[in-house]
């Protein structure tokens, strides 16, 4: 009871302790996060599911429930492939629950409205869905003629985008667990490798698959993946690296002219074939960038890579400092272009979406160190030359126009014959 206007009712204060030393505490584990309001406010549609959730946060969502239905289907389908699938299932169930805790850990977020029963079933609908849909699409296992997501075109790209965002992540080790349980003996490819094979061709049809640089990497999880696909090949980060380490240094960013600016200053640009979409290099005024193809998801891709390495604890800014460039390089449909006939952007995509998909991405980003702050600096320096850009400005002028090279032509001859009737 109330008396002189104080409340005397009594709180738990050691519950309250608790419940809020939960929300101050992170998981050193956590590796999926919920995308930063600061960061997702420039596209919100770049982090949020399409058709299918996975993993907790966006699972109550109302307008995903209807794929369920597909979930499980593939469900039976993993479980068909077994001789008992009422044992198989709870093996499936079981080996989840013993690594609840763990997964749980994984989520930098509030996630306790799931107790442990819902939350490990979620894991195991949505982790053996993931990996029946990586069978099916390297042809492991058969797809049935009446498959929703190979019979319907754009259930695939929805899931290419779904798959990739940060906020809808699997755990790596659940995938590997369920894929572990449900392989068959006559399965000889790795989990990686059929996850490397959906995620491939998301940025060029022409990067390797190097499944034997995964090895020893603890992949977290899906988008994880992806980031480590462009990393660990890339000779221009090790090489960063080894500078950094022997210079004890990190340089800061600074922006570099567009790629139509650049071109007026005397720069080539050259598609080169590389390990990694991140080896760019310019040397002896020749840029040289390995192609990059910009479809519907490129700019989702963008953006959930660098909202990971935003948010991840001591996560190196490789793909943030890559977007910079980037976007610098790509500021209207003139710059696009010039890179595109230079075959080193494919674009599906009209050149005024194409140009805006690199707009803005690294806004409200924080970059520590910045991994092509040397390439800026001698690209900055060769711009400020005089030479270059006055080759450039007279090429430009003067043999780009078939009247104007006939005239240079014309001169050169004429200057050459009063010359020669001058010595005679």
């Amino acid at each position: 009871m109330a008396q002189g206007g104080r409340d005397d009712t009594v709180i738990d204060v050691e519950s309250l302790a608790s419940s809020m030393e939960k929300l101050l505490t992170l998981s050193p584990d956590s590796c999926i996060f919920r995308t930063p309001s600061i960061l997702a406010r420039h596209k919100p549609e770049a982090y949020i599911p399409n058709c299918f959730s996975f993993g907790p946060f966006h699972h109550d969502k109302a307008d995903l429930k209807v794929t369920e239905t597909i979930k499980l289907k593939y469900l039976r389908g993993v479980l068909s492939r077994s001789d008992d699938r009422k044992t198989k299932l709870r093996e499936c169930l079981g080996s989840i629950q013993e690594v609840e805790g763990k997964a749980r850990d994984c989520y930098a977020g509030k996630i306790d409205q799931y107790v442990a029963e819902n939350f490990v079933q979620m894991l195991v609908l949505d982790g053996c869905f993931i990996i029946e849909l990586l069978r099916k699409d390297a042809d492991v296992v058969p797809r049935e003629d009446d498959d929703p997501i190979f019979s319907m075109s754009c259930m695939l790209q929805f899931l290419h985008h779904d798959l990739i965002l940060l906020e809808n992540q699997i755990p790596w080790f659940v995938l590997e667990l369920l894929f572990n349980k449900t392989k068959t003996p006559s399965e000889t490819k790795p989990l990686v490798e059929l996850a490397l094979h959906f995620l491939g061709s998301m940025f060029s049809y022409h990067s390797p698959l190097r499944t034997d640089l995964f090895v020893n990497q603890k992949v977290k999880h899906i988008l994880d993946l992806l980031r480590l696909f462009l990393v660990l090949p890339s000779e221009e980060v090790k090489h960063y690296e080894r500078e950094r380490r022997l210079n004890q240094q990190d340089l800061g960013w600074q922006p570099i002219p567009s790629a139509t600016r650049l071109k007026e200053a005397g720069v080539k640009f050259v598609r080169v074939t590389a390990g990694s979409i991140l080896d760019i290099k310019f040397r002896h005024g020749v840029f040289e960038i390995p192609s990059l193809l910009i479809q519907e998801t490129t700019e989702t891709i963008f953006r959930n890579l660098i909202s990971y390495e935003q948010c991840l604890p001591n996560c190196r800014p490789i793909f943030t400092s890559y977007a910079k460039i980037m976007d610098n390089l790509i500021d209207t449909t003139n710059d696009l272009e010039t890179l595109c006939k230079k075959e080193i952007l494919d674009s599906w995509l009209s050149p005024e979406d194409a140009a805006h998909c690199f707009n803005k991405l690294y806004n409200d980003t924080y970059v520590k160190e910045f991994y092509y702050c040397k390439l800026c600096d001698e690209l900055n320096q060769y711009c400020q030359q005089r030479w270059p850009k006055w080759r450039a400005a007279y090429v430009h002028n003067y043999f780009t126009r078939p009247w104007a090279l006939a005239a240079q032509i014309y001169a050169i001859i004429m200057f050459v014959l009063t010359f020669w009737q001058t010595l005679k």
